[in-house]
């Protein structure tokens, strides 16, 4: 393998710049309407929800999936082979180019390296799929009685999601949003907490860990002293963007870039991330 060396000058540029993020909030926040936000020539949405209608008059193009098959083929044509993985493995260059053939002439390929930013909606639907794959592999059965086995599906379930994740969050030049939904639980002593919604745990554990940053939407209003305060029966949306904030919500901000809290606009979201827009604190953040 030859190495190559990036400079300080090259991973600052546009062309270089990319970041991953993963968007949670409660069903109905409008975390798909944040596609509006995005430059729509730039953005391809994955759309594993089939849930398009609240921006039916976004002017970016979509592609629907319906397996996870489907979604680790996508993830291979947009990230290529992983020089890691053995090439004949789902992600290695024999089955990259067996794809390439598969795909020869369609313009699919063109047409996702266009594409600077992919838009994933959902990562909760995507682990549903993924369920459903992993149920109908042979990990998923007992060797000793031929019965399904439950630990072995979420085992692979867990494998299958990070590998497809990783594999795009590391794609060249690609900045990829997650949006998954987030969920309220409360347990038996009344404590409240918020996370993510997902089948199995492994991918929800180890999510963080792949992603440069963790970004809860939620609604919020004002108090009397006008900061910022959750309300679920407010209309005003606000993206929480850093950890240990007041309301325990899921949050990493791995830039170092981000206020508490911040209007709910990925481009400019994103814009400031990649410091090509003014960081600054706001008060009330």
């Amino acid at each position: 393998m030859a190495f190559r060396i990036i400079t300080a000058d090259e991973r600052l540029s546009a062309a270089e710049n990319k970041t991953s993020l993963a968007i949670f909030g409660p069903p109905g926040v409008g975390k798909t309407t944040l596609l509006k936000t995005l430059p729509a020539e730039e953005t391809v949405c994955l759309d594993l929800e089939a849930g398009m209608k609240s921006v039916q008059d976004w002017r970016g193009d979509s592609i629907p999936v319906r397996s996870f098959t489907d979604f680790r083929d996508l993830a291979v044509l947009i990230g290529g082979h992983d020089p890691a993985q053995h090439p004949k493995s789902w992600y290695g260059a024999e089955y990259h180019a067996w794809l390439q053939q598969q795909y020869l002439g369609t313009g699919i390929e063109d047409f996702l390296a266009r594409k600077r930013i992919v838009f994933v909606d959902s990562i909760t639907d995507l682990t549903r799929q993924a369920m459903a794959y992993a149920r109908q592999q042979p990990e998923a059965f007992s060797e000793r009685t031929g019965k399904p086995d439950v630990r072995g599906a979420y085992g692979l379930l867990g494998r299958e999601v990070i590998q497809a994740l990783k594999h795009l969050q590391h794609a060249r030049g690609k900045t990829v949003i997650f949006v998954g939904v987030l969920e309220k639980v409360t347990d038996e002593f009344g404590a409240t907490t918020w996370q993510p919604q997902m089948e199995g745990t492994k991918a929800g554990r180890e999510l963080p860990g792949i992603v440069d940053q963790v970004v809860s939407m939620q609604l919020f209003g004002r108090d009397a002293k006008g900061d910022w305060t959750l309300d679920e029966t407010s209309a005003e949306r606000r993206l929480v963007c850093r950890s240990g904030n007041p309301w325990g919500l899921p949050a990493k901000d791995r830039s170092g870039r981000l206020d508490v809290t911040e209007p709910p606009d990925l481009g400019a979201l994103i814009a400031k991330i990649d410091g090509r827009a003014p960081a600054h604190t706001t008060t009330p953040s």
